[in-house]
């Protein structure tokens, strides 16, 4: 799985389908750290076999089927579990009921299930908080655009409300319900200017304000957000987000440590992060082998004089590959060192 808890988590529900022989699924460093257990735990309740096998809860982990229905209560920190288990037991042998008492991250679950209902799969529910879905069904082949990504956007509206930068953004469906367009609320809440244009979303600086944000549905902007928050008079709450201690790495920490390093005025919570107004400076950083860290700490460098060195870097590349070159082409000045 390399860097990718997304394909952990969902591929290990479709393993749980297999009607002989075991997977068996593990990555790089970060992946053998990221919990799986609540998961492993639903897929045998529901008829598989899987095997954590350091006995930790995460990976590596063998696992097999079969997937034949029964009942399972599981606390999603982690949305991802949740849609491992909706995208997989339309497919099982029997009817699986859902019991969930705990989920961050709704409107991801939203987003599977918008799918699943293009797909004509049939379930009930109670909210989110109950799910029952017959088994035996199928999916259908389909024809459809897939929306451009919020999350991967997030980076360049942060970009696009610092200094004097005025950045189109193009391909975004906001009827589409990916919970990280709540990033564009957030900034106008903050006082920059994002205006929906024919070409696309407009966005440019304003007076930026810090306030009080709560980040549970949208865990993947705190680092974006904390950036921002250095930009903003006062000060800036980023609440109600402790699942971002178990992606990648511990995205509170690192952001207060590394943002740390270069002046910010930043303190962690243990759910999320408070940031006051600060006059960064170029400085040595650490990427932690973190995607949006990278991504968040390139964003900050670009808006401020000199140069930031981002150590492991590459990690951008796991969900990004292009993200050099987009900044580049807005006027950023970026090398990732070692690339072809």
């Amino acid at each position: 799985m390399r860097n990718s808890g997304t394909t952990l988590r969902i591929a290990a529900g479709s393993a749980a389908l297999l009607d002989e022989g075991r997977a068996v699924f593990t990555g790089d460093a970060q992946i053998r750290r990221r919990p799986v257990a609540p998961l492993l735990g639903s897929l045998n309740d529901l008829g598989a076999t899987t095997v954590s096998t350091r006995n930790n809860g995460c990976a590596p982990v063998v696992i097999g089927g079969r997937l034949r229905g029964g009942t399972t209560r599981i606390e999603a920190v982690s949305s991802q579990y949740l849609t491992s288990l909706l995208l997989n037991c339309p497919l099982s042998d029997g009817t699986s009921e859902i019991h969930v008492p705990v989920l961050n991250e709704q409107p991801y679950v939203h987003m599977t299930l918008d799918w699943l209902a293009r797909s004509d799969i049939a379930l009930e529910r109670d909210e989110l908080k109950w799910f029952r879905i017959p088994g035996g069904q199928s999916y259908r082949p389909f024809d459809r655009r897939i929306p451009a990504d919020f999350s991967s956007a997030t980076f360049f509206l942060g970009a696009g409300v610092l200094g004097d930068n005025d950045i189109l953004l193009q391909g975004l469906d906001f009827a589409d319900p990916q919970g990280d367009k709540a990033v564009v609320d957030y900034l106008h809440q903050m006082g920059a200017r994002i205006t929906r244009e024919a070409e696309g979303l407009r966005v440019r600086p304003g007076t930026l304000t810090g306030c009080r944000l709560d980040l549970n549905a949208t865990p993947d902007a705190l680092p974006m957000m904390a950036v921002v928050g250095c930009f903003a008079r006062g000060r800036t709450e980023l609440a109600n987000v402790p699942q971002a201690r178990f992606k990648e790495t511990d995205r509170i920490a690192v952001m207060a440590e590394e943002l740390g390093r270069m002046g910010a005025r930043i303190s962690e919570r243990p759910d999320g992060l408070v940031v006051e107004q600060s006059e960064l400076r170029a400085a040595r950083v650490d990427g932690h082998d973190d995607h949006r860290i990278v991504m968040a700490l390139a964003v900050a460098a670009t808006a401020i004089p000199g140069s930031t060195r981002i150590a492991k870097a590459e990690a951008v590349q796991v969900t990004f590959p292009t993200f050099v070159q987009r900044m580049t082409e807005l006027g950023g000045k970026l090398c990732l060192e070692g690339a072809a």
